[in-house]
């Protein structure tokens, strides 16, 4: 299997029939283009019907299934989330019924999406990987195609409509920064670009706990993880194609990673900076630029790719609480007192003197080795910020008591004024 720039082209005239499917705006970053020392713009793809770049693809692919040589009255696929809802809106524009399967796990909000987009839904196994078993298996049945999330060239050349409209958008274009998951959006984007003559840098970016293609990249062939670790879960694919790999390894100039900590602050930075709500994996564009992973010179032209927006609520909360404590504006402290009356009014004192809220409160005396007659507050704060908590901690101190700053496993670096201990 390959794909060209023709199959790209042939696939945007196909596209340019689905007015649901639109150009996404390019906007300037003025403030990310100030921090990394570039001009900075973001493609705005998570505006995209669906909410992602599915549709590209799938569209692309169901079309030429539906139109082509084979009879086709269904499409079957598995997918937890983006490219379900794809699916479901080509199958439904194109008149053909469509089945996703998803895992049981699979958020309630992405399922719900996916039918209302027209798709039946059947939730199978708490795994990628079963839903994947039972998508293949219905894919048998007459007059049904399965659509492959990324290891199909008509889906990959779908994608590759956003490199062709890129290169429409910013003709200057130095480096193109593309989050990772099966590899088919970097290797329509790859394809696209290559075919037309550009010589834009072109950078992939994974999460650290799903980073199959650069052991893939090292080892030579595609490596598979069966156990992907991140909050990108639109990227924790745990392997790339084939197909995709070899268009990587032949276009592709670089692949970095970033951690999930990154990933969080960058999801946090858009939202509050940008006023753009995105998912993980397409934060990670972002947070590979403001981690340094991707350098960048001052007179060079950068577009990070905003690939998704489609967060579940209860993710996004994660997400949210993990760069704020990494920011030290959600810290946990424990305060050790004498248990009588009027302490914790005390304490409560000097955390509304630095603009600090308490969230949560309660009294901890069964810590081992505690004396009698002693207790630990275990307070949780929101605090304006760094600045805040070192004079909280500092006027905690001085009034008498034992501040332990309380830092979740794998938080990042805090300010020297604690002791960092684990969450109880």
């Amino acid at each position: 299997m390959t794909v060209t720039l023709a199959d790209v082209e042939a696939a945007r005239e196909r596209l340019a029939a689905v007015p649901q499917i639109e150009e996404t705006p390019v906007v300037e970053s003025g403030t990310l283009g100030e921090t990394v020392g570039a001009d900075v713009r973001l493609k705005f793809e998570h505006l995209q019907k669906t909410g992602s770049f599915k549709p590209r693809g799938a569209y692309n692919t169901v079309a030429k299934r539906v139109c082509g040589d084979r009879e086709v009255d269904r499409v079957v696929a598995a997918s937890a989330g983006n490219h379900a809802q794809g699916v479901a809106f080509a199958a439904t524009e194109l008149g053909v019924d469509s089945l996703i399967v998803m895992p049981e796990t699979a958020p309630q909000t992405k399922v719900d999406a996916t039918r209302g987009y027209g798709a039946a839904v059947e939730l199978v196994g708490e795994t990628f990987a079963a839903a994947m078993t039972a998508a293949q298996e219905y894919a048998d049945e007459p007059r049904t195609s399965f659509v492959h999330a990324y290891d199909d060239p008509a889906v990959v050349a779908g994608q590759g409509t956003l490199g062709l409209e890129l290169l429409d958008q910013v003709p200057e274009l130095d480096t193109v920064v593309v989050p990772v998951g099966g590899g088919g959006l970097i290797g329509g984007v790859a394809t696209a670009l290559r075919g037309r003559g550009a010589d834009t840098r072109i950078v992939g970016v994974q999460a650290e706990g799903a980073a199959t293609l650069p052991q893939s990249l090292a080892a030579g062939h595609p490596v598979d993880d069966d156990d992907p670790d991140t909050i990108a879960d639109g990227i924790a694919t745990g392997n790339v194609a084939s197909l995709t790999y070899e268009i990587v390894a032949e276009h592709v100039d670089r692949v970095v990673t970033v951690s999930d900590t990154e990933i969080a602050s960058a999801t946090l930075w858009l939202l509050e900076r940008s006023k753009q709500l995105v998912e993980g994996a397409a934060a990670t564009s972002v947070a590979a630029l403001q981690s340094d992973a991707v350098e960048t010179a001052p007179e060079e032209t950068v577009v990070p790719l905003l690939c998704g927006g489609n967060v579940d609520t209860a993710t996004l909360q994660d997400v949210l609480t993990r760069a704020l404590v990494d920011r030290n504006q959600f810290v946990t402290l424990r305060v050790r007192i004498d248990d009588r009356p009027g302490v914790l009014g005390e304490i409560a004192r000097i955390v509304g003197d630095y603009d600090t809220n308490i969230r949560s409160v309660r009294h901890d005396r069964s810590e081992a080795g505690l004396p009698v007659g002693k207790a630990d507050l275990v307070v949780r704060v929101t605090t304006p910020g760094a600045a805040a908590l070192d004079g909280l901690l500092a006027d905690i101190d001085a009034a008498g008591y034992t501040v332990r700053r309380v830092v979740p496993e794998g938080a990042g670096d805090t300010s020297g004024s604690s002791e960092a201990n684990s969450l109880d």
